[in-house]
């Protein structure tokens, strides 16, 4: 066994991993009463990073010597960004009505500000949840779960790697991510079945949700066809010609800035300067500017791609990703920090009542429909694998407006979970 285990062909590694999604996702939507009940309980999304973490754990795969994390991280992150963005129609979404917006950027808020007061006032109580060193340190790790409750998978790795979170806290995180999301996710689904009475006390008119639904309908229609060969020789085309032109970019910008902000943390150790430190990264230039060439491309004529697929080969690009992030953990080592790991579990709670209070306040202020305040939460927390769920509990047809948030939110969901960070950063220092 020790001469075939940890295998250590990337090629064998990899379809191993795609097998893996192929599995999940072909069980998860299969019509078979036990896997639907199964699905109910254990989110596809947790398998698809557990099930390698289990091959990793007992040697089947091993982490150290696949190069395949670094292949997804670089490139197919970026293009995964791209392909997810390409998509935005900020003039649609405008459509939707201020208030859908609202509730959106009031989600976003509650998830910044929510992160580094649970922090803060657990702290008060257990000290030691501000403890770790270099890559251990707590507010790394928070860092991936804002990346996550503001955009989605993509920018929560994208926050472990600005922000070089170790793989055991990365573990951690993941697990406090999707316990809080899905508790949360489940008590909105249970809303909805109360929406009308939710209206009535927001003081919310829902006869524009018709209205939405029928335009929504109409959208959908006119994008969609079956994708010909040069539609996918686009996409891909424009997809990697984006990822080339931001790792080109990120390669002159990160060392420049990181040269210049070492010089100002020499100069005066005691200033805030530390706080820069991830703009001295190339791989939060690459970030950033493939998300800014895919919101870019969704003002063209590009953002059509959408309608031959253009998410899903995004989402399948960052589901690889997921796999190849599982397979970097060691189940065994969570038990290790138990400790500490419950305090997450109750800053994790606190956040994402943070994150409801603030909802309930502004749709009060602005009497926002029921719809507006779970899509607008889900489009950031769950991201665009729930928020369609969420939508359409309301009505089938409205789901694209969950995807149609849930996509801006993977434009915005690194430049909050950068501000939330920071905060982070100033409550642990």
């Amino acid at each position: 066994m020790s001469k075939i285990f940890p295998l250590q062909n990337d090629a064998v590694v990899l379809g191993l991993l795609l097998f893996i999604l192929f599995l999940v996702f072909k069980t998860s939507s299969s019509k078979n009463p036990t896997f639907n009940k199964f699905y109910k309980i254990v989110p596809s999304l947790l398998l698809c990073y557990f099930i390698p973490a289990i091959l990793n754990s007992i040697g089947i795969v091993s982490s150290e010597s696949s190069k395949l994390y670094f292949v997804a991280s670089r490139y197919f992150l970026p293009a995964s960004l791209v392909l997810l963005c390409i998509s935005i129609d900020l003039k649609g979404i405008l459509k939707l009505g201020p208030k859908a917006i609202i509730m959106f950027l009031a989600a976003s808020l509650g998830i910044i500000i929510g992160g580094p007061v649970a922090l803060l006032l657990v702290s008060k109580i257990a000290p030691e949840v501000l403890g770790g060193e270099g890559p251990e340190e707590i507010w790394r790790g928070l860092s991936t779960v804002a990346g996550s409750w503001i955009g989605g998978g993509a920018n929560q790795t994208a926050m472990k790697e600005i922000y070089g979170a170790s793989d055991k806290l990365f573990s951690a995180m993941i697990i406090v991510d999707i316990f809080v999301a899905n508790v949360f996710m489940s008590v909105l689904l249970y809303c909805t079945g109360k929406s009308d009475k939710i209206d009535q006390w927001l003081g919310a008119n829902n006869s524009a949700i018709v209205s939405l639904r029928e335009k929504m309908d109409t959208y959908q229609d006119s994008i969609s066809k079956v994708p010909s060969f040069v539609d996918l020789a686009t996409m891909f085309g424009i997809a990697f010609f984006a990822v080339g032109i931001s790792h080109f970019l990120a390669d002159m910008i990160g060392p420049v800035l990181d040269k210049s902000i070492s010089g100002m943390i020499e100069a005066d150790p005691d200033s805030y300067a530390f706080l820069l430190t991830s703009f001295g990264s190339k791989f939060f230039w690459l970030v950033v500017l493939s998300t800014v060439a895919g919101v870019a491309l969704s003002f063209t004529k590009y953002r059509e791609l959408e309608g031959v697929g253009a998410s899903k080969f995004g989402s399948l690009f960052l589901y690889i990703l997921v796999a190849t992030i599982g397979m970097k953990m060691n189940i065994v080592e969570l038990y290790e920090n138990w400790a500490v790991f419950k305090y997450l579990i109750t800053v994790g709670l606190i956040w994402i009542m943070i994150h409801a209070i603030v909802l309930i306040v502004v749709a009060k202020m602005i009497k926002a429909p029921f719809f507006y305040v779970a899509v607008g939460s889900q489009a950031n927390v769950g991201g665009a694998a729930s928020a369609p769920i969420v939508a359409s509990a309301f009505s089938p047809s409205l789901a694209p407006v969950g995807v149609l948030l849930a996509v801006f939110g993977y434009a915005v969901g690194t430049f909050g979970a950068i501000i939330c960070t920071i905060l982070l950063q100033w409550v642990s220092s």
